[in-house]
């Protein structure tokens, strides 16, 4: 690395050679895909937006000018010119750099994000704060497009045109979510781009222009500002937004010569970037859904190392979804932009007529499916647990308070691994467990995830079926579904020392510590609670009846999850017990291989063999 080893923070940067910035932006990149590849991340955004987070740290003086960034999936440049670049091997590492933007990791990481569309509400407070301190420090929020279908950019928009502060939205344009972009808004940016009055305003001001002694700069800028007349009172413009653009954000000159235009502009400014997911790495470029983000993969072929056989979670759901549509075709899927990442892409392709992305826009996806069952339809809504807690309000109001038929299947509950704290689903039990008439589910293992789903449905009532990350447990998976009984657990082994109610994957690692504490004499066993509501109290009251001492262990947060239900249950019927809840704190839980964070949460096998010895032995 000739030149990026030399810059240790932005402000070295900025005393660089501009004309060395294309070479740079170079080396970032390729630190980015050697790092990335040994580690898993999210690629293709970061290299997309090497050259305008570059520019931008070229021309503000951050970090007295604040950048916020619309979740960290684009910002592994920001990291790597920040100062990081000596760590930048150990992110997504336990103990090392986090995938994402954290206020603690670095002072020029203003604001810390890891969902989408919270960018411009941050930035419009920072903004109104300098304003109260009487500061004159600039604001820049970085959003991508896919960010800017959620309804939180637009009540973010609105209070900015009101406001009138000086505030500067890059629009980072590389026209996808994480998969491909839908929605009237991507059809709207395309349209700025491809439209053929465009091309005839850009062509009749380079003619003016040509008509006076001025050189090819003074012609592109005229152009560009052809653009921005011809689209000014358009959507951005009606909110109060002057807009420029669209400009090219993967030409990092171009780039700082705009920013340097616009820096100064008052009032609020969107300055729409187009630039390519995956740019310099061409698997990515090719594949940009697939290189979004991914686990270890060689840097040479572009080809995943190490990926199991197993049957994923994921995988069980969207092949059990299929069976049971083929069947019934009132089943109709709905996702918020991740038909890959929750298994929805083959339901997508087989029925697309039963099939709606609605964008970034999760709130609108529990309401809108509400709608939906109210007429029959029977609507399943594929999102990650981290993302359902953005529709609390409309889960409550408007599905279970009207006893609507709607199913939430929560996928990456639980500790998700590296992606950390943002994204680990360990809310989703406490959060919604409170919800009159809401039926809770976790299966054990990928073959009963499948007749859980049948169960969901054929329940007819509001449904969350949580399940985790990543492959299963490689168990025989069952050709017919059957629908479980709804509220009852299952006996896989009845102890008479001590009984552990396990619910999720947790089941498991459960068996596991029995077989370990028969070897210390301690005769132990294991219930699949398999629903944290209904809450089963009938196998509560048996595993008493056989022993007083009980464990749950949950990959939920302690307060409000599983533990509490059985606490609760016990007191109110004031049954006498020793019992010891096994789950996370009242904590954060930091990023890590999955496997390190059951052994820190303390729900490992060994953890569990652990907890109990100590305890009641």
């Amino acid at each position: 690395m000739k030149i990026l080893d030399k810059i240790k923070s932005p402000e070295q940067l900025r005393l660089m050679d501009p004309t060395l910035l294309p070479e740079l932006c170079q080396e970032i990149r390729k630190v980015i895909i050697k790092t990335i590849s040994k580690t898993g991340g999210h690629l293709g955004s970061s290299l997309g937006a090497v050259d305008l987070i570059t520019a931008l740290h070229y021309v503000f003086d951050t970090p007295k000018d604040k950048i916020i960034f619309d979740t960290g999936h684009q910002a592994y440049a920001h990291k790597i010119l920040t100062g990081r670049l000596n760590k930048f091997d150990t992110i997504r590492k336990k103990n090392g750099l986090s995938g994402f933007l954290k206020i603690y990791e670095s002072n020029y990481d203003t604001f810390g994000a890891g969902h989408a569309s919270t960018a411009l509400s941050a930035a419009l407070g920072v903004a109104m704060a300098r304003d109260q301190k009487k500061e004159d420090n600039k604001v820049v929020a970085v959003i991508s497009d896919g960010s800017m279908t959620g309804g939180m950019a637009y009540e973010a928009l609105q209070n900015a045109g009101q406001l009138k502060t000086n505030l500067l939205v890059v629009l980072n344009d590389n026209q996808m979510f994480i998969s491909q972009r839908v929605g009237a808004l991507g059809a709207f940016l395309t349209k700025l781009m491809t439209k053929k009055y465009m091309k005839i305003a850009e062509d009749g001001a380079e003619k003016l222009m040509g008509n006076f002694e001025l050189g090819n700069r003074a012609i592109k800028i005229a152009k560009r500002a052809a653009r921005s007349i011809l689209f000014s009172g358009a959507l951005f413009g009606e909110m109060g937004f002057k807009y420029y653009g669209p400009v090219n954000g993967n030409d990092v000159n171009e780039m700082v010569q705009i920013l340097k235009l616009v820096r100064d502009v008052s009032g609020p400014v969107i300055l729409h970037v187009v630039t390519k997911k995956g740019k310099g790495y061409a698997p990515a470029e090719e594949k940009p859904t697939k290189y979004h983000g991914l686990g270890i993969f060689d840097a040479e072929t572009g080809e995943t190392i190490g990926k199991s056989n197993i049957v994923t979670f994921t995988n069980a759901f969207s092949q059990a979804l299929l069976k049971l549509a083929q069947k019934d075709e009132t089943i109709t899927a709905i996702t918020a932009a991740m038909p890959e990442g929750t298994g929805l892409n083959a339901f997508r392709d087989k029925y697309p007529g039963r099939y709606y992305d609605v964008g970034i826009a999760e709130e609108h996806a529990a309401t809108f499916a509400a709608g939906l069952a109210t007429q029959g339809i029977k609507p399943v809504v594929a999102l990650y647990s981290s993302f359902a807690q953005r529709c609390y309000d409309q889960i409550q109001q408007d599905i279970c308070l009207q006893k609507l038929p709607v199913v939430f299947a929560l996928d990456r509950a639980g500790v998700v691994g590296e992606d950390g704290p943002t994204h680990h689903g360990v809310f989703d039990i406490s959060l919604f467990r409170n919800i009159p008439g809401l039926i809770i589910a976790a299966p054990a293992d990928e073959n009963e995830l499948q007749h859980l789903l049948k169960t969901a449905f054929d329940a007819k009532a509001p449904f969350i079926l949580r399940y985790p990350r990543g492959s299963g447990f490689g168990v025989k998976m069952d050709d017919e579904l059957k629908a479980l009984p709804v509220g009852k657990g299952h006996w896989l082994k009845k102890g008479t020392d001590v009984n552990i109610l396990a619910i999720g994957n947790t089941v498991h690692n459960s068996l596991k510590a029995i077989e370990l504490l028969k070897e210390q004499g301690i005769n132990a066993g294991v219930v699949n609670m398999r629903f944290a509501k209904p809450l089963d109290t009938k196998i509560i009251k048996d595993a008493l009846a056989l022993s007083p001492n009980i464990i749950t262990v949950e990959d939920n947060v302690l307060i409000g999850g599983l533990g509490s239900a059985v606490a609760e249950y016990l007191s109110d019927e004031n049954l006498q017990a020793k019992l010891l809840r096994l789950g996370i704190k009242d904590e954060f839980v930091e990023h890590a291989k999955q496997s390190e964070l059951y052994e820190d949460i303390g729900i490992s096998a060994e953890k569990i063999v652990e907890a109990i010895v100590k305890k009641f032995k």
